[in-house]
């Protein structure tokens, strides 16, 4: 007898799509049809099947949200396209500006959708043939962290999806959060348990999100609002943004309550109040509240810059504030050589997050807000997020204030400290060499984003910079066993480990070493965006700011900032040391490398030794191949690592070949 013509299987594939249907009505439409007691009766029944027959487990079942052990670590994973993140505004002239410059961009009339800001952690799940394959937090918007196991979890989230017409693969983002209650109820738990209690209900779904052993994330009460898709294969046929939200709900996913469409500014403006109104009443956190703009066709037209989309904006709602004394302000040093005042605090609780300092951004900023050491100020975390001073409270001065003066030097190296304009607010440490600065900066150029050298951490930068060991990034590339050995924090075997993780960088693209020089303005996306469009180090370095100014994603800012670096001598002597270090100074162009892989598809299970999922993945791409995640009789490979899942049975069942990660490699 055939599996599915049993009884039993019938069953059991009748009792999966009951209970999922019955999480449908409870976690997205808020209309349960049966009692707790009789859900658990059903579920009970599908755990007991599964249990005399174990071959009738499927990967999509509602019993397996919880089937994997603890993950040492979170592998690095690739978004299909970056999140972005959104600009923000605060006040309706700010709302204004943008309405104008969509206009302007559309030249049409357009809708807009307003959806409520929850107070999140971002989240990408990706759903292959309608299972819920993938689970990605945002990271930096490039790549995130795979936490895939611990979404499963998540019970609002279907592991099935249960629209009809669904993409083969269909991504889609959203905010994971908790409820106040359910905060409250956790931070309890936590406190009776000894443990630490989690400041707001956004860091409490973020460290719930991120636990290791997903029968831990299991118990946190998490939910999923969707607002948003990446890659979708084939294409979602669909015209509006507001039908996005809608097919959402047709596939189990729930989006934002009080989601509404809008015709203009004057309704946005309306519901914006109406929402502020009902912030507290709500029963989850929100900052408030986003507009998009509804067409997908208008979304595509106004297209995205390198952070953020020129279709949709945040409309913040005034920050939270309170009171508190400043006890100091001190002098940091950036990588960049700017000085930076900071005002210490008497520590006061603000919007549930304790806040003990606040930047004062500049020393113009110290002078208009008139603020001395003891003053007793105003202060609010604007965006619901950073800590900032509004204002003096100067009835509440006794006399014992002192004033603070701007430094004539360093507070790190002693050396001069001047503006660099005469309408720039910011003083620079003129000494290159100074010790923050340049440990900063090394920092950043070993970063993982950057140059990647993993062991030139903080500790051993901050050694090499105090020992004079290296003055420079060049001087990177002439550290020698011998010179390391002079520092305490390295031996033989460390030594060796950097050295050739320093060694490996000289192949690193161009985009890695424009992000690692730390140029102002030059994030991760812009330097990949730099490098890409001018393809060597030389071309860029000899562009004008009108040719810079042609590319999109680059502004007159940021283009005058780019040549002026280039301009200085001692970059360009930098730049000539970097090269004679052998460090590459070109972009690769994407182009397919013809090999055995061409046009073949792989699955990998298991753990590779010398590969992420993600980079064999990406070589697999690269070479023309494609990769799935699951098995099929047209799958041409079957890569295994350690410990390998049921991928291995069923390949051997189908006859796909199956190979190991040398013969992978042998491959290439």
């Amino acid at each position: 007898m055939k599996l599915n013509d049993s009884k039993t299987y019938q069953e059991a594939n009748a009792i999966r799509q009951e209970i999922r249907r019955h999480d449908y009505l409870y976690y997205t439409l808020d209309n349960p049809e049966i009692s707790d007691y009789d859900y658990d009766m059903l579920f009970k029944r599908l755990e007991n099947i599964e249990a005399r027959y174990p071959n009738l487990i499927t990967p999509d079942s509602p019993t397996q949200r919880i089937s994997a052990t603890p993950s040492e670590s979170f592998k690095q994973i690739k978004h299909s396209m970056p999140m972005l993140s959104l600009e923000n505004v605060y006040n309706e002239n700010e709302l204004r500006e943008w309405e104008n410059r969509v206009i302007k961009g559309l030249n049409e009339s357009f809708e807009l959708v307003v959806e409520l800001k929850i107070d999140g952690v971002g989240l990408a799940l990706t759903y292959v043939n309608k299972v819920l394959t993938i689970g990605a937090t945002r990271g930096d918007g490039q790549t995130g962290e795979d936490i895939t196991l611990n979404a499963k979890t998540i019970r609002c989230l279907p592991l099935r999806i249960l629209a009809e017409n669904t993409p083969n693969i269909f991504e889609v983002r959203g905010e994971v959060y908790i409820s106040k209650d359910n905060f409250n109820n956790l931070n309890n738990q936590m406190i009776d348990d000894a443990n630490e209690p989690f400041a707001n209900p956004r860091n409490a779904a973020a460290g719930s999100l991120r636990q290791k052993d997903p029968q831990i994330t299991s118990k946190r009460p998490l939910k999923f609002f969707a607002h948003s898709y990446g890659k979708t294969e084939p294409e979602l046929n669909l015209k509006t943004h507001w039908d996005f939200l809608q097919y959402c709900k047709e596939c189990g996913l729930k989006y934002s309550d009080h989601a509404i469409v809008c015709n203009n500014m004057e309704e946005i403006i309306t519901h914006y109040k109406h929402i502020e109104a009902l912030r507290d009443k709500l029963p989850y956190e929100i900052d408030g509240i986003v507009i998009k703009v509804n067409s997908i066709l208008q979304q595509k037209k106004l297209g995205q810059t390198a952070r953020s989309p020129r279709w949709a904006i945040a409309f913040k709602f005034p920050a939270r504030r309170t009171t508190t004394k400043i006890t100091n302000i001190r002098v940091q040093v950036s990588r960049t050589g700017i000085l930076t005042p900071v005002a210490d605090l008497k520590a006061v609780e603000l919007s549930g997050v304790i806040v003990s300092h606040a930047t004062l951004h500049n020393f113009d900023e110290i002078a208009r807000l008139g603020a001395k050491i003891g003053d007793t100020v105003l202060i609010e975390r604007a965006g619901d997020v950073i800590p900032k001073i509004l204002q003096v409270i100067i009835e509440q001065r006794n006399g014992s204030e002192k004033d603070f003066a701007i430094p004539k030097n360093c507070p790190v190296c002693n050396s001069e400290v001047s503006k660099s304009k005469e309408n720039d607010v910011a003083y620079r440490c003129q000494n290159p060499s100074c010790p923050q600065t340049l440990e900063r900066g090394l920092t950043h150029f070993a970063s993982r984003d950057a140059m990647d050298i993993d062991g030139l951490g903080e500790a051993a930068v901050h050694q090499m910079v105090e020992k004079k060991v290296i003055g420079n990034f060049a001087d990177i590339y002439k550290l020698t066993k011998e010179s390391l050995l002079t520092l305490e924090l390295f031996k033989d075997k460390k030594s060796l480990n950097l050295l050739k993780a320093i060694e490996q960088t000289k192949t690193r693209p161009l985009s890695c070493l424009l992000f690692a020089l730390g140029i102002r303005h030059v994030g991760q996306k812009a330097a990949k965006v730099l490098a890409e469009h001018f393809k060597t180090m030389d071309k860029l370095m000899n562009a004008s700011i009108d040719e810079l100014t042609q590319i999109d994603e680059v502004g007159p800012v940021m283009a005058q900032t780019i040549a002026e670096y280039f301009a200085q001598k001692s970059v360009k002597k930098l730049i000539t040391q970097l090269k004679n270090c052998s460090l590459n100074m070109s972009e690769p162009d994407n182009e397919i490398i013809k090999s055995e892989m061409f046009k073949k598809s792989f699955v990998f299970t298991g753990e590779l030794s010398k590969y992420s999922r993600t980079q064999a993945e990406e070589v697999v791409l690269k070479r023309g191949g494609k990769v799935s995640s699951s098995i099929s009789a047209k799958t041409s490979y079957l890569v295994i690592g350690a410990n390998p899942g049921s991928k291995f049975n069923k390949a051997q069942k189908l006859g796909v070949k199956i190979i190991s990660e040398s013969e992978f490699e042998k491959l290439l």
